[in-house]
């Protein structure tokens, strides 16, 4: 099942497992990983895109390797919270990931996440070069991360 409103997902859905993070590109999809006890946000991986199917197939493979409970796909809304060509992408990607997995998908705001994400790496003092390799799975844990927050501060 496809959400956009998380209370909504935790009121139906059991997450008792870790829950993947997932910020699409175009040409990449970071993935970050939660702890087992849904608090902390981890980068864990990006996928070189190469065909829709294909990616799916390495997620939903990650999905059974670390027993997930939930995704949380980056909902990527213009800044003035209207839906453009990325929202529409985005929702046909997670109908696709949905014909593949029972593994309830959460659309998470994720607006300014590769913004945020950038500005962490350069106050790590992280190369231009190594933050080009690391920006997708950052900004994948920044959308996770601000999920579990959200899912820790109503208690479930």
């Amino acid at each position: 099942m496809i959400y956009k409103d998380l209370d909504l997902a935790l009121q139906r859905e059991n997450f008792q497992d870790r829950i993947l993070g997932l910020d699409l590109g175009t040409k990449t999809i970071g993935i970050s990983l939660s702890d087992s006890s849904r608090l902390i946000a981890s980068p864990f991986d990006t996928i070189i895109r190469k065909k829709t199917s294909l990616d799916i197939d390495q997620i939903i493979r990650i999905c059974t390797e670390f027993n997930i409970s939930g995704l949380i796909l980056g909902y990527p809304l213009n800044m003035n919270s209207s839906e453009g060509v990325r929202v529409q992408s985005t929702i046909s990607f997670a109908k696709e990931v949905e014909k593949k997995t029972r593994i309830p998908i959460i659309l998470w705001d994720e607006r300014l996440s590769t913004s945020a994400a950038e500005k962490i790496l350069i106050s790590a003092d992280v190369s231009r070069e190594k933050r080009k390799k690391l920006i997708d799975k950052m900004a994948a844990t920044y959308i996770l991360q601000g999920a579990l927050d959200r899912i820790n501060f109503i208690g479930i």
